[in-house]
């Protein structure tokens, strides 16, 4: 009996280990019928690479409001800030650095909370003016919309 002992501290962190990953929340991201129209002019790897920013932030929000929930979201709009590179590449006369234009998302869908309750969730950001666009990346303002949507998330508005 004595030899097996030192398993019991093992035992004990691989229940908590897998605890936390029966915990995690699991963040499905699809793309409605209008944005995927538009994937072959923003560029599949760019809308891809912000699927995985919108999961990313959403899953980080679940975690701290509702551990455990599961978030099925569609991505109906995104805007980038400044042209694409798909965009550039089919548009030689865009400026990488000069165009610039009014981005964000818009994000609907419902939140499965643990114990099986759904929460419709239904959330956009544009930059309302050109004048407000700030920064330097091409998708500043679908990131302030993600960080928003999280922020939201994460405050109970849903």
């Amino acid at each position: 009996m004595r030899k097996l002992a030192f398993l019991a501290p093992l035992a004990a962190t691989l229940a908590v280990a897998a605890m936390a990953q029966a915990q995690n929340p699991n963040v499905n991201v699809t793309i409605g019928p209008d944005l995927q129209r538009q994937v072959e002019k923003l560029g599949d790897r760019e809308v891809n690479e912000q699927i995985a920013a919108l999961q990313s932030e959403v899953g980080k929000a679940l975690e701290q409001r509702y551990p455990g929930a599961t978030a099925n979201l569609v991505l109906n709009d995104l805007k980038p800030n400044r042209p694409t590179m798909e965009q550039i590449r089919q548009n030689p006369g865009l400026d990488p650095i000069r165009s610039v234009s009014i981005g964000g998302a818009a994000i609907k869908g419902e939140i499965v909370t643990a114990d099986g309750q759904s929460r419709p969730v239904d959330f956009s950001y544009f930059s309302p003016n050109i004048r407000d666009v700030w920064g330097y990346s091409v998708w500043r303002d679908a990131d302030r919309a993600f960080e928003r949507f999280g922020d939201q998330i994460e405050r109970g508005r849903f």
